[in-house]
C-alpha cells in the first residue's frame, strides 16, 4: 500500500525559511507528477507547486520567486524549500503524488498534511 508522509512543518517568523519533505513508501514503480497544496483556515485547498518526473515545475503566483520544489525520483521524495515566508503562507500543506504506478494500479495519493505557521 502506498503512503505519503510529510515532514518539516512548524513555526517560523516572517522572512524566515522552512523545508518540507514528502516521502512516498510502498511498492512503487514510478510517480508521474508530485506537488504541494495548502489549505488555510476558511479557504479552499490550492496548488502551491508541482514538479513532473522529468523536472518541469509549476508555481502559484503567490509563491513564485520564494518557494522551490524539487524531487528525488530514486527516493520517491519531493521537497518544498520556502524562503521569505509571509504570514499569509500559514496553512496546512499537503503532499500529492499523481500517477503512482504500483503493483496493480495507477492512482493519485495524498499525505495527511503538515502545519506551517508564519508569525508576523
Amino acid at each position: 500500500q502506498v503512503q505519503l508522509v510529510e515532514s518539516g512543518g512548524g513555526l517560523v517568523q516572517a522572512g524566515g525559511s522552512l523545508r518540507l519533505s514528502c516521502a512516498a513508501s510502498g511498492t512503487i514503480f514510478s510517480i508521474n507528477a508530485m506537488g504541494w497544496y495548502r489549505q488555510a483556515p476558511g479557504k479552499q485547498r490550492e496548488l502551491v507547486a508541482a514538479v513532473t518526473r522529468i523536472g518541469g515545475t509549476n508555481y502559484a503566483d503567490t509563491v513564485k520567486g520564494r518557494f522551490t520544489i524539487s524531487r528525488d525520483n530514486a527516493k520517491n521524495t519531493e521537497y518544498l524549500h520556502m524562503n521569505s515566508m509571509k504570514p499569509e503562507d500559514t496553512a496546512v500543506y499537503y503532499c500529492n503524488a499523481d500517477g503512482v504506478a504500483s503493483i496493480d494500479s495507477i492512482k493519485n495519493y495524498w499525505g495527511k498534511g503538515t502545519l506551517v505557521t508564519v508569525s508576523s
